[in-house]
C-alpha cells in the first residue's frame, strides 16, 4: 500500500507594490512613452546644448535674414543676424526653467488651499473657495501682466505672475480629493489613536490622494510654458534672458520674409507641450485604478 503524501502548501505570491504596478502600465503606454522620449531629448538638448555649443544666443552670428541650412546658421538667423539654433538652446533653459518652477508653485498653493478647505470644511471652507473663486474669474493673463510691469520684467517676475494665476484649479481638485477622504475609516482611525491635524493632512491624507495631483502637476507645466511664452511674445519676459516666446515674439513683424525665426521655436514650444500632455495622460492612466484593470 503507497503512501499518502502530505498537501504540498501553496506559497504565497506577493502582490505587486502599487508604484511598480503603476510604472508598468506607464511603460506599456507607447503615446506615454514616446512622450517621455520627447521631453527628455528636449530638457537634455536644453541643458547639455550650450555647455557644448557655447555661444552669445544675442550674438550677430551672420547677415539677417539669412535663411536655414546655410553653412554659418544651420536654423538661419532673425532680422538682426542672430543664429536661431543658438537662440533654441539657450532659450529652452529659460522656458523650461520658468515653467517648472511656476508650476511647482501654482501646485503648492493649490495643494495647500485645497488641503485646507477639504479637511476641515465650514467657515474655513467657504473662506478658501471665495478667494479661490476670485482668482479664477480674474483675467490671468491680464493679472500677471500687471504684476509683471509693477515689479519689472525677470524670470523671477514671471515665474511667481505664473504660479500666482494658476492654482485655482488644483486647489478645487485637492479640496474634493480631502473632502472625499477626511471621513474615510483610516482617517477615524488616525484620529482615534490621538494623531493631529497637521499629521492626518499631510501624511495620511495626501499620499493617498496623490495620484489626481501629480497629473494635474505634469498638465501645470505645459500650461506654464504656454504661459510664459505669450507674457514673451507680448515683451513682457526678461529682455537679458532668450527664451522661446521671446524668439517668436521680436520676430513676429517678420513672420512672412523670416518664417524659421518663428517657425523654430513655435515647433518646440509645441513639442513640449505635447510631450507634457502624453505624460500627463499616461500617469492618469497608470495611477488610476480604474483605468488600470481596463
Amino acid at each position: 500500500m503507497s503512501a499518502i503524501l502530505p498537501l504540498a502548501t501553496p506559497v504565497p505570491v506577493a502582490a505587486p507594490s502599487p508604484f511598480f504596478e503603476a510604472l508598468r502600465m506607464f511603460v506599456r503606454n507607447p503615446s506615454a512613452v514616446i512622450g517621455l522620449v520627447m521631453l527628455a531629448t528636449i530638457v537634455l538638448l536644453s541643458v547639455f546644448g550650450p555647455m557644448l555649443y557655447v555661444a552669445d544666443p544675442f550674438e550677430i552670428r551672420a547677415a539677417p535674414l539669412t535663411p536655414p541650412f546655410d553653412s554659418e546658421a544651420w536654423f538661419g538667423t532673425d532680422y538682426l543676424g542672430r543664429d536661431v539654433m543658438t537662440a533654441l538652446l539657450y532659450g529652452g533653459r529659460a522656458t523650461l526653467l520658468v515653467g517648472a518652477i511656476a508650476a511647482l508653485l501654482s501646485v503648492l498653493i493649490g495643494i495647500t488651499i485645497g488641503a485646507f478647505a477639504g479637511y476641515y470644511g465650514g467657515k474655513v471652507d467657504g473662506a478658501l473657495m471665495r478667494v479661490t473663486e476670485f482668482f479664477q474669474v480674474l483675467p490671468a493673463l491680464l493679472f500677471a501682466m500687471v504684476v509683471v510691469t509693477l515689479f519689472a520684467p525677470s524670470l523671477v517676475t514671471v515665474t511667481l505672475s505664473i504660479g500666482l494665476v494658476s492654482w485655482p484649479g488644483t486647489a478645487r481638485l485637492a479640496r474634493g480629493e480631502f473632502m472625499r477622504y477626511r471621513d474615510l475609516e483610516f482617517v477615524r482611525a488616525e484620529r482615534s489613536i490621538g494623531a493631529g491635524n497637521a499629521r492626518i493632512i499631510w501624511k495620511v491624507i495626501l499620499p493617498n490622494a496623490f495620484a489626481p495631483l501629480i497629473v494635474s502637476a505634469t498638465l501645470a507645466v505645459g500650461a506654464a510654458i504656454l504661459f510664459e511664452a505669450g507674457l514673451s511674445f507680448l515683451g513682457l519676459g526678461d529682455p537679458n534672458q532668450m527664451s522661446w516666446g521671446m524668439m517668436i515674439g521680436s520676430s513676429r513683424q517678420y513672420v512672412l520674409s523670416c518664417w524659421w525665426a518663428v517657425a523654430f521655436p513655435g515647433a518646440a514650444i509645441f513639442l513640449t507641450v505635447l510631450a507634457v500632455s502624453l505624460i500627463g495622460d499616461g500617469l492618469n492612466d497608470a495611477l488610476n485604478p480604474k483605468l488600470r484593470e481596463r
